[in-house]
């Protein structure tokens, strides 16, 4: 009896990651307006404090193509690369799920359905935001560099995605921090990675407590 019922317990644990998750086909980002870019500069700030407002659709698809979107017809992103390798991928945790962002087809691609939020940091505030981005290196893609220096870039390009992030949310009034306390254990588990994806950067978007 208590076999089959740590049995029951296991299936439950694991009916998160079996489930199937839809992919999300997002609206066309908006790609001009905003605030100019010296307020944005001076505005921007961290935030540890957020509501549980929900992120409108739109919201976050110009927020994707602000951080990592494909901006030219060459692949061109909106985050520079050295020598645009393009290591670098978004996941996004939100309330029903974690999702891959496919910036080619502007789609957020389900991986693991349940609300893990807080695997993305340590903080409290982490589980209650609206999104928590992750970011990871592919050091597959990086064969022209040596394993020494993949880490330098796969840090430098990530702080680049963050930045991005800190002005869009300074120009449309949202809440955001960059953060390196990671699970990066279970936050891989919960991703799919393979052994050459590293996590480098986690950021919480949301809106702000009014």
């Amino acid at each position: 009896m208590k076999q089959l019922l740590l049995l029951l317990l296991m299936t439950t644990s694991l009916s998160g990651f079996a489930q199937e998750l839809p992919a999300i086909q997002l609206p066309e980002p908006i790609k001009t307006g905003g605030k100019p870019l010296m307020d944005c500069l001076a505005e921007r700030h961290s935030t540890r404090e957020y509501s549980k407002e929900a992120l409108p659709l739109q919201t976050l698809s110009s927020l994707l193509w602000a951080a990592f979107g494909i901006k030219r017809e060459d692949g061109r992103r909106t985050a520079p690369t050295a020598r645009n390798v393009q290591d670098m991928d978004i996941y996004a945790f939100l309330p029903d799920g974690v999702y891959h962002y496919n910036a080619a087809e502007n789609r957020l691609e389900g991986v693991t359905a349940g609300d893990y939020r807080d695997r993305t940091g340590t903080q409290e505030f982490v589980g209650d935001a609206a999104l928590n981005l992750v970011y990871v290196s592919d050091y597959s893609r990086m064969e022209i560099y040596d394993d020494a220096t993949k880490p330098l870039w796969a840090h430098t390009h990530s702080g680049s995605i963050a930045q991005n992030v800190y002005l869009f949310c300074a120009s449309e009034g949202l809440a955001t921090v960059v953060r390196a306390s990671i699970d990066k254990q279970h936050c891989a588990e919960v991703m799919n990675l393979k052994s050459e994806q590293h996590i480098i950067l986690a950021q919480t978007v949301g809106y702000p407590v009014k």
